[in-house]
């Protein structure tokens, strides 16, 4: 996968995230745990397309310069 891809995939996590966190502070008590979890999903996923993405921009160790 590409970079320009991930990127992409991380920029759609972070709204989400974002719009989650918007809709859990104006959402009633009854439905507070289920966007919760929704949101607790969302934020693994966005730290783990993170970890992808900088994982892919780091050079690898044999070209870093001593």
């Amino acid at each position: 996968m590409s970079i320009r891809l991930i990127a992409r995939d991380l920029y759609r996590l972070k709204r989400e995230v974002e719009a989650l966190e918007k809709e859990l502070q104006e959402a009633p008590l009854e439905k507070r745990d289920e966007i919760r979890n929704r949101l607790r999903k969302a934020r693994a996923e966005k730290d783990r397309v993170q970890g992808i993405l900088d994982g892919a921009k780091e050079p690898p160790p044999y070209r870093k310069p001593l």
